[in-house]
């Protein structure tokens, strides 16, 4: 069995359950796309993706930027992740 998510097409998420080859959507209430989500996969980050979470809306220096989620893989490497609502 196996869950997936995905976007429709008013930008909420829907999420999916695979069982022997066939998808069906898992009812329920839907996750609005990118700040929710965003907060669901930072709390979540090593369980889902196996990045130990560091900060969220980390500023990048004098150039004034943004990077949502910032983490460190299994070698100690950092790890970016952007979430983005394209509609």
């Amino acid at each position: 069995m196996a869950q997936i998510a995905g976007a429709n097409e008013v930008g909420d998420l829907k999420a999916f359950r695979v069982v022997d080859g066939q998808v069906r959507e898992i009812p329920g209430s839907s996750v609005a796309l990118e700040r929710q989500l965003q907060t669901l996969i930072e709390a979540n980050m090593e369980a889902m993706l196996g990045i130990r979470f560091l900060a969220t809306e980390y500023a990048t220096g004098r150039h004034r930027g943004r990077i949502d989620s910032l983490g460190l893989d299994e070698n100690g490497t950092p790890v970016i992740v952007e979430f983005t609502d394209r509609r």
